[in-house]
């Protein structure tokens, strides 16, 4: 677990860079994955919208094409490249902090708490940004266009409801991100130190291994991260007054769907969470090493 300390600004920038890798291999699962865990309940001798991820799939690109795909993706892409480049800084920094000597390896326990305060430091960022995609994503469904992209959508919520709209669903976020984020972490430091060959050092990992690091790391995250983030997502793109808060949110879903709809989407964010993450690590360490050479006194 021993690696050399890195400035928190390249954590920052090498960060921002693995977070755009993350949104272009990762977006069109996440609107399928969106779009599935929201579409409405099939009542009796109605057929649902879509069966299931491929269905949703085949369905979006037929009807509007391969930009039907990356719908929403506006607001992400302002909010994803500074939130993974947040998340890296918080978990740099994290790290830092609990480490007072730095000869000595950081333990999994603080690698793990560490993970959890870039969960903490990216929920400013992720809410709003979160609520606003959702919206858009979902909106081509209906088929009532309300919102023209990411800027007007965010002046209509805070117009009609103020600040506490854009931000509607923090805590959802919080609850998905924290623990989730903390294992995310742990899991990419774990598979790194194992992968590294006997006399070699952690950040000479060739790109396969990175790879499978991240993208083992992003599996774990989801597993953690869904049934939050079904709720987040209902609970986002819900009109305003259908749920009293968090827990009402849960209950009617259970009540009304059953356990298994917190997995909503699970197929989608498994397919999405491999590659997107392995690609949001590979960016992240090749950028690093770019950093380390361009300017290695930072």
């Amino acid at each position: 677990m021993a690696d050399r300390r890195v400035s928190p600004v390249k954590n920052f920038v090498a960060g921002g860079v693995g977070g755009a890798c993350l949104l272009f291999a990762g977006h069109p699962l996440d609107t399928i994955k969106v779009r599935l865990q929201t579409q409405p309940k099939a009542s009796s001798g109605q057929y649902v919208l879509y069966t299931g991820t491929f269905d949703c799939f085949r369905k979006t690109l037929s009807r509007e094409g391969a930009l039907g795909l990356y719908k929403g993706m506006g607001a992400p892409l302002a909010g994803v490249a500074p939130m993974m480049a947040v998340s890296f800084f918080g978990f740099g920094l994290g790290k830092q902090l609990l480490q007072s000597d730095p000869s000595v390896p950081v333990s999994y326990t603080h690698t793990l708490m560490a993970g959890m305060l870039a969960g903490v430091f990216t929920t400013v960022i992720v809410a709003p940004g979160e609520r606003i995609k959702c919206l858009l994503q979902v909106q081509s469904i209906s088929g009532e266009l309300k919102y023209a992209g990411p800027m007007d959508c965010a002046l209509k919520l805070y117009k009609q409801h103020g600040i506490r709209s854009v931000y509607k669903g923090t805590i959802l976020t919080l609850i998905r991100d924290v623990p989730s984020s903390g294992l995310y972490f742990l899991t990419y430091e774990y598979l790194k130190a194992v992968l590294t060959p006997e006399g070699e050092t952690v950040d000479r990992l060739s790109t396969p291994r990175i790879l499978f690091a991240g993208g083992t790391a992003g599996i774990v995250n989801w597993a953690v991260a869904l049934p939050p983030d079904v709720l987040k997502s209902n609970f986002q793109t819900a009109a305003d007054g259908r749920y009293s808060g968090v827990v009402d949110v849960l209950r009617t879903l259970l009540r009304e769907e059953g356990a298994r709809a917190l997995y909503k989407g699970l197929s989608a964010v498994m397919l999405r969470a491999f590659p997107a993450n392995a690609a949001c690590f590979l960016g992240f360490e090749m950028a690093l090493k770019c950093l380390n050479w361009l300017v290695p006194n930072w």
